[in-house]
């Protein structure tokens, strides 16, 4: 059998696999926190809790209302993305102009709000959601065996993060917003509605996270604490990548699945760590992230 340095290409294959599938997921929530970040200066700490919302809204849908794992995914970013809408109309908007801690502390205190009220209603253990017919199975690619739906997260998040980046960066539609970042009073004055821009906005986010919870569920057990542990490696994911930053929130999500990946062949008891040791060494470097701008 192969090796490489003194592990089996199968093994690292397979490792690989799996962290470029957590990358994915990485990549995508800490796209929604650096778009909410940067558009809005808003820490969304609720954006955990947010993607734990949409794995339950599709096992919702399908043990509810029937409806498959297509449509799921075509309805749960619009839900979740339309209650995200209400919390930034209703709660944020009003401490907007005030320093970002209060952003932190209110959407803190949502976060135990929402993943409260789905242990009372769900219990504490996980949910299994079943992969979707059209992709179950994997093909056999010589040196490891590859799941079809693992295929398609991985493929389908690059995607939506590439016209994501396209959208912001280089649509007419991206420029109204980033000047609106800067400067709203003028903007506004141009005849552009701010405020509903900012609200659509943080929905865009909010229904980032759903989805990404979306594509989860039939890889992870629903729960109401799946958003718990995977929100903090995700804001290790945005500080790496520079806060605010859409290309850098991108590029870290997915190069850090991938050395998460790495660490568990060579290094397993580093494994849960790394990305955190790793923004240490950048922040030592580079304080404002990989793509970060300082201020």
């Amino acid at each position: 059998m192969t090796e490489f340095f003194g592990v089996s290409v199968q093994a690292l294959s397979g490792q690989l696999m799996i962290g470029a599938i957590n990358g994915a997921f990485y990549a995508m929530l800490s796209l929604g926190l650096a778009i909410i970040f940067g558009l809005l200066n808003i820490i969304n700490f609720a954006h955990g809790a947010q993607y734990m919302m949409g794995a339950f809204c599709a096992w919702l849908l399908l043990n509810f209302l029937g409806m498959n794992y297509w449509i799921a995914l075509v309805l749960t970013p619009l839900i979740v993305g339309a209650s995200g809408m209400l919390i930034e109309r209703y709660l944020l908007r009003h401490i907007q102009q005030l320093d970002h801690v209060y952003g932190l502390l209110l959407t803190f205190g949502a976060a135990l709000l929402i993943e409260g009220a789905f242990r009372q209603l769900f219990g504490a253990a996980g949910l299994p959601y079943a992969t979707p017919a059209l992709l179950q199975g994997g093909h056999h690619l010589g040196f490891m065996y590859l799941p079809t739906y693992r295929a398609w997260v991985f493929i389908f998040s690059l995607v939506v993060c590439g016209a994501t980046w396209l959208m912001i960066e280089k649509t007419k539609l991206g420029s109204y917003l980033r000047a609106a970042t800067e400067n709203p009073t003028l903007v506004q004055a141009f005849g552009v509605r701010v405020p509903r821009m900012m609200m659509l906005t943080y929905g865009f986010g909010v229904a980032l996270a759903a989805l990404g919870g979306v594509l989860a569920a039939p890889i992870y057990q629903v729960s109401p604490m799946m958003g718990t542990s995977t929100i903090i490696v995700v804001f290790a994911v945005v500080v790496i990548g520079g806060m605010g930053s859409i290309g850098g929130a991108i590029f870290s999500g997915f190069a850090l699945g991938l050395a998460e990946g790495l660490t568990k062949v060579f290094y397993p008891q580093a494994s849960s760590t790394v990305i955190f040791v790793i923004m240490a060494l950048v922040l030592l470097v580079k304080p404002a992230g990989l793509f970060g701008r300082t201020a």
